[in-house]
């Protein structure tokens, strides 16, 4: 399939495979760059996300699963400047207790939600709530939300490594 894709610069698509059968949404993927080739065939790929879909029908006559797709977009409307601004200094301050950073300057503000989650290992199946939502406002909310919930706990678990390094004083 990703020797098709890329002889003919084509997309694949990416489904979340559950405990009983596909999630309805999945993503088209564009492959960015081939990385590393291995001598027994397979590919280590730089992929990146582009169109939502919903799934209506999977064929099995190959080696990989085909499916027919509805494509879908957001409703129109854009998020509050605010709850952009909070979700943006949220996503900062989970990278930053990780020592990270990542520069948002490329990011599509239509979609601005799916960068920052995706820079994150966040859990698969609100993820995957994530990319159900077609509200870019709906999406931020819930990504506030979820920051403002899991940030307390990294921080105190970042404060306990870092006092377990030490002797276990608080200088």
């Amino acid at each position: 399939m990703i020797g098709e894709c890329l002889a003919q610069h084509r997309t694949f698509g990416v489904v979340r495979a559950l405990e009983q059968g596909l999630a309805e949404v999945g993503c088209t993927a564009e492959i960015v760059t081939v990385v590393k080739e291995y001598p027994d065939g397979r590919l280590d790929l730089v992929t990146e996300g582009r169109k939502r879909f919903e799934l209506l029908a999977v064929n099995q006559e190959r080696s990989f699963l085909q499916a027919e797709v509805l494509m879908i977009d957001d409703e129109p409307g854009a998020p509050p400047p605010e709850d952009t601004s909070r979700a943006i200094q949220l996503h900062s301050e989970l990278l930053a207790i990780a020592g990270a950073k990542q520069d948002l300057s490329a990011a599509d503000p239509t979609v601005l939600s799916f960068y920052l989650a995706g820079s994150l290992p966040l859990d698969l199946d609100f993820k995957q709530k994530l990319l159900a939502l077609r509200s870019e406002t709906e999406r931020l909310s819930l990504l506030i939300t979820y920051f403002e919930t899991i940030i307390p706990n990294l921080q105190r678990a970042a404060h306990a490594r870092q006092k377990s390094g030490g002797n276990g004083h608080v200088h």
